[in-house]
């Protein structure tokens, strides 16, 4: 029953973003970011409406108000799932992701996921990858534009905090922006990597910002990793 609730969830997520893909490559250009954004990103509205009727999957948000609304944010978010890569777009607007290169090779899906000046990064040249994140990240934030990270860099199983990289501290400390630490448990309802989806509610909770002017990288990623971990603990992540 579960592998059906999937596959249906499938038949409808695929074809609808190839079909949405098109006018998204069409007119997204000639948008401004932010009205692009809002553009490119209204489908995720029916992606997660189309998750909640076939597979069960709900979603319970927590410090919604935390957001800074008067300023541009790093937020800093655990990774589990394929599931955040969808709602969050919903919840921090606009945003920048820093994301893996490759995927900007998809068909369709990347090329319109390029519209939304994401800051692409080769992984595998790490010194490279942090000067871009560092040079790039502060283009965005200058703009106006908060930058969204996975500071654990990739997906990682319900249970299992892994590393937290320093990347998105450095970036808040240089730039004198706050930090909006994110938590969640998705990884329940949607595993990394598994095509079957299992109904409940994800919980997503939004910290209050962390200040960083006149504060050491060190002290501020470890205040920020110290929430996080505090609060995974908390919802079972």
């Amino acid at each position: 029953m579960l592998k059906l609730r999937a596959l249906l969830f499938a038949a409808g997520f695929y074809p609808v973003t190839m079909i949405y893909a098109i006018p998204c490559l069409l007119l997204g250009p000639l948008l401004p970011f932010r009205a692009r954004f809002r553009f490119l990103t209204a489908i995720n509205y029916f992606y997660i409406g189309w998750l909640r009727v076939t597979c069960g999957v709900k979603t319970q948000v927590e410090g919604l108000h935390h957001l800074p609304k008067d300023q541009p944010y790093v937020a800093l978010a655990n990774h589990q799932s394929e599931w955040e890569t969808l709602y969050f777009q919903l919840v921090f607007r606009p945003q920048s992701v820093v994301l893996k290169r490759e995927l900007l090779k998809i068909p369709l899906f990347g090329w319109a996921l390029a519209l939304l000046n994401p800051i692409a990064l080769d992984r595998s040249q790490r010194r490279e990858a942090l000067k871009q994140l560092l040079r790039q990240g502060s283009e965005r934030l200058e703009q106006g534009i908060p930058v969204l990270i996975f500071p654990q860099g990739t997906r990682v199983a319900v249970g299992k905090p892994g590393r937290f990289n320093k990347g998105g501290a450095m970036l808040a400390v240089k730039q004198g922006v706050p930090i909006v630490p994110v938590v969640h448990n998705a990884g329940h309802c949607w595993p990394g990597k598994s095509f079957v989806k299992y109904p409940g509610t994800v919980t997503l909770v939004i910290g209050e910002p962390i200040q960083t002017a006149g504060r050491s990288v060190d002290e501020v990623h470890q205040e920020v990793e110290a929430w996080m971990l505090d609060q995974m603990a908390r919802i079972g992540a």
